[in-house]
């Protein structure tokens, strides 16, 4: 029946909730959980849940794991048990690295390891979908569906919506118009937008590129900072700049505009991550205290609107050789990789070294 939720529409309400703080019950055959998101849990809500007195864990990633010294038995995550003491605060402290310095001595961190860990890292997976911090309060619940009927909230099960977790929402051109640039007269942009609500994606064509050949492309990644305000603790605005220059000369190409920002964890994360660079960590070290892995991005997006432009070949303009990996795997050729090494400066010098270094940037 058409009127109800596609599996796609059903995590993308998921996602909003846990945004606004509210609660999402999670199934998996005959186990079920409730999950807030830890960075939007208000005081008054995890005081209702402890008042249950439901048996309580904080989901959080290996990543986190390893800066409070907590055993990751899951392998890719921890399930910190909540001691009876806990309040909204201590959940804070354990999802958020921004006071680690000034409360280094957070635990003892006791590890969960008995039983299934499945339902808490789909909660994980949906905080960082919603851009939040990747932690989860997870909640047994005898009953999942008779709670969230009871306390109006959504309900998702994982054994049938598990695949879709991890996929990226299929794509749809919802407008295009012609767009006179500096670098071209002869631009077009082309807005692209995922079936289940969320960002749009864009696609600047210069010039008319032969559908049949390799077409010259940058896949740029949303910096707020860099490519809007000049930032030089990054170099994606001389980046942006040179891409569009390049591709203007030439007469014709694509550049990409995915709205992925910091690599994937958005921008308030983004913002979390260069405070913790403040205190002396670098971009990797930062990630990783956040709870992320150094880069968290879905390139198949890029794959799939050139795909759908008409494009099975690119020129791709990168220093990143996961972009080629993940476009091949996606189906798009890459035949050539055209350096684009430009925008170092005293600011951001030990952020590029660290790129090529830790991530395998070639700079």
């Amino acid at each position: 029946m058409a009127l109800r939720l596609t599996s796609a529409e059903k995590i993308a309400r998921m996602r909003a909730d846990l945004r606004m703080g509210v609660g999402i019950v999670l199934s998996s055959d005959s186990v079920a959980v409730l999950v807030c998101a830890a960075e939007t849990l208000s005081a008054a809500r995890f005081a209702d849940i402890a008042a249950l007195g439901l048996p309580q864990v904080l989901a959080i990633t290996a990543r986190r794991a390893e800066t409070l010294r907590a055993r990751a038995y899951d392998g890719d995550l921890a399930r910190i048990v909540v001691p009876p003491e806990a309040d909204a605060r201590w959940i804070r402290a354990i999802a958020d690295p921004s006071g680690d310095l000034m409360t280094p001595m957070k635990g003892p961190c006791n590890s969960q390891r008995e039983g299934s860990a499945d339902l808490h890292r789909a909660a994980i997976a949906l905080c960082k979908q919603a851009r939040l911090l990747p932690a989860a309060l997870v909640a047994g619940l005898d009953d999942g569906t008779d709670f969230a009927a009871k306390y109006g909230l959504g309900l998702l099960e994982i054994s049938d919506e598990g695949v879709a977790l991890g996929q990226s929402s299929p794509l749809a051109e919802v407008a295009s118009a012609r767009l006179p640039l500096s670098v071209s007269e002869a631009g077009r942009l082309h807005i692209f937008r995922p079936e289940d609500g969320g960002e749009e994606h864009y696609a600047v064509e210069i010039g008319r590129p032969d559908r049949s050949a390799p077409v010259l492309c940058r896949l740029h990644s949303a910096c707020f900072t860099g490519d809007l305000l000049g930032s030089l603790k990054c170099d994606c605005g001389p980046q942006l700049h040179a891409a569009l220059g390049q591709i203007g000369e030439e007469g014709h190409g694509v550049l990409l505009y995915l709205n992925q920002e910091g690599r994937g964890i958005g921008l308030a994360n983004k913002m979390r991550a260069y405070s913790l660079q403040d205190q002396g960590f670098d971009t990797v070290e930062a990630n990783h205290r956040l709870g992320f892995e150094d880069d968290e991005r879905d390139f198949r997006i890029g794959a799939e609107i050139l795909a759908r432009l008409g494009f099975s070949s690119v020129r791709l303009m990168t220093n990143n050789p996961k972009k080629l990996a993940m476009m091949d795997s996606a189906g798009m050729k890459v035949v050539e990789r055209v350096p684009l090494k430009v925008g170092r400066n005293r600011h951001n010098s030990d952020y590029l070294d660290i790129k090529a270094r830790k991530s395998g940037h070639l700079l």
